[in-house]
C-alpha cells in the first residue's frame, strides 16, 4: 500500500532556517512572528516550514520547542538531533531498508518511489528526495558521540605484566619435599600472568605481591 513521506517544497529555505535556529535564542513558541522577526526570514515560504519542523519533532503541537529542538542548538548534539529527526521522518523507509541513511541516491530514490507509488520524475518525488538528502547531509548516525569515544580512549589501559620466577624456588622446594633440603629438591619453572588494575597507588601493588607471596610460599 502506497504511503506518503514528509517533504518540504522549499528545501533551501528549510536548510537556511535550520542554520538560523542554531544561532538564535530558543523562543517560547515557534511562530510566524519568530520566523519573521528573530530569524529574519520573511514571506509565506518561511512560515510554511513550521509544519515540517513539527513533523521533524523539533516543535510540539502547541508550537513550543521540544527537547530535540534544544539538543539541535547544542553544537555537540546537533548532528545527532538531526539524525533522530531523520529516523522519525523516514521510519517507513527504515522498515524497508534499515541502512537507508547509507544508501546511494539511486537506491533511496527507488525506495521512495516504491513507498509512495509516485512517478520517479514527479515533483513530489523530487521534493522528497531533495529533503531526504539535505537532512542526511547534516546528520550523524553513529550511536556513540565523539565526546564519549574521546573519553573512552583517554582512560588508562589495564597493565598486563608477565613475570618469570618472581620468587626464589629454594624455600618453595623445601616445603614441597617436607624437609630442610636433605632430599633432592624438585626444580620447577613457572610463569605468572598478572592483570594489574589501572592505578598509580603503590600500596595497591604492594598488597597484591604480598598476597601472592603469602599464598605461594606460605610466609
Amino acid at each position: 500500500m502506497a504511503e506518503n513521506l514528509p517533504y518540504s517544497s522549499s528545501v533551501g529555505t528549510l536548510e537556511k532556517m535550520l542554520v538560523k535556529i542554531k544561532n538564535a535564542p530558543a523562543p517560547e513558541k515557534v511562530t510566524g512572528d519568530f520566523i519573521n522577526t528573530k530569524l529574519a526570514m520573511k514571506g509565506g515560504t518561511a512560515r510554511g516550514c513550521i509544519p515540517f519542523l513539527k513533523k521533524m519533532g523539533f516543535v510540539a503541537d502547541d508550537a513550543t520547542p521540544t527537547d530535540l529542538y534544544h539538543e539541535f542548538r547544542n553544537p555537540a548534539k546537533s548532528k545527532y538531533a538531526i539524525a533522530a529527526a531523520f529516523k522519525k521522518l523516514y521510519q517507513r523507509l527504515y522498515e524497508m531498508n534499515e541502512y537507508v541513511h547509507e544508501a546511494s541516491e539511486g537506491v533511496a530514490l527507488g525506495l521512495i518511489v516504491e513507498c509512495t507509488g509516485n512517478q520517479a520524475d514527479s515533483s513530489v518525488t523530487k521534493y522528497t528526495l531533495s529533503t531526504f538528502n539535505m537532512l542526511k547531509k547534516y546528520a550523524e548516525f553513529q550511536k556513540i558521540s565523539k565526546t564519549v569515544v574521546k573519553e573512552k580512549d583517554t582512560q588508562e589501559e589495564p597493565i598486563q605484566q608477565t613475570t618469570t620466577n618472581p620468587f626464589p624456588l629454594d624455600s618453595y622446594n623445601q616445603k614441597l619435599n617436607g624437609n630442610n633440603g636433605s632430599e633432592k629438591s624438585i626444580n620447577l619453572s613457572y610463569t605468572i600472568n598478572l592483570n594489574l588494575p589501572p592505578t598509580k597507588d603503590i600500596e595497591v601493588f604492594n598488597a597484591i605481591f604480598k598476597s601472592l607471596k603469602q599464598h605461594l610460599l606460605g610466609d
